[in-house]
């Protein structure tokens, strides 16, 4: 599993001139850095715009999904049953049948090679699985604890903001994470809807090096090494709180 990891950046580290080399080096005898250079000279502006989108994708998933998690667990709306259906069904749905619909929206609004487009995009694809994880999270809190405010005069939003939303950090972790790592990895909503646009995220960046008569793989794979830096770290820190947001809600007691 952790060789082609190792493989990535064995390749980002080998010349140009032994890429094509016949056995191929298992270890990098004559390294270069070539690959890094050019990821700091050409890529930095792909993974700023990919870091914002992947913000972006996060604060609206989260002012969202958070409230909308709540009312399905706490308030039980009429319908709420059919809406968690509506939001499964909503996951099976394959990323290029979204990019299709999306590609004729957007058209119409005007809003295709945009940054902020390619946020709302990304956004349908975390939101419905952050409403089931907030769901299934707020569900597993005691009713005691919203009666409880609800007694010391706290609203429905009082409630939930100052109550619910503060002890519910590892579904809040989770959703965040999951969401910015769609954003971040996303190529298929970038490409249909952001190719020609003057920010665009590290996904085309990789792309924009292979071509058919130049390949640089070394920068390729040192452009795949940079960008999956934040993720790793991200879900380094993370971990504990997803173990816990993902499986919250699975047992009763």
């Amino acid at each position: 599993m952790l060789f082609p990891v190792y493989w990535m950046l064995n390749v980002s580290v080998t010349p140009q001139q032994d890429m094509r080399k016949s056995p191929p080096d298992l270890l990098p005898l004559h390294p270069t850095f070539e690959g890094y250079r050019a990821v700091l000279h050409d890529q930095m502006p792909y993974l700023g715009t990919s870091l914002l989108i992947g913000l972006g994708t996060v604060a609206i998933t989260l002012v969202i999904a958070a409230p909308a998690g709540y009312a399905l667990a706490k308030l039980r709306p009429r319908g709420g049953g059919l809406l968690g259906l509506v939001l499964l069904i909503a996951q099976m749905i394959p990323g290029i049948v979204m990019a299709m619909g999306f590609y004729g929206i957007f058209l119409n609004l005007g809003l295709l090679n945009s940054w902020w487009g390619l946020i709302v995009a990304d956004s349908t694809i975390a939101v419905p699985f952050g409403v089931m994880i907030f769901t299934a999270f707020m569900s597993g809190l005691p009713d005691e604890l919203t009666a409880a405010a609800r007694i010391d005069g706290a609203g429905t939003w009082r409630t939930f903001w100052s109550v619910v939303l503060p002890v519910s950090r590892n579904a809040v972790v989770t959703v965040s994470l999951f969401g910015f790592l769609w954003a971040w990895s996303d190529f298929v909503f970038a490409n249909t809807l952001d190719g020609g646009g003057d920010l665009r995220p590290i996904t085309l960046g990789i792309y924009h090096y292979i071509g058919n008569n130049n390949q640089e793989w070394n920068s390729i794979m040192a452009t795949a090494v940079v960008a999956s830096v934040p993720t790793a770290v991200l879900l380094v820190l993370a971990q504990r709180y997803v173990a816990a947001g993902v499986t919250a809600g699975a047992v009763k007691d």
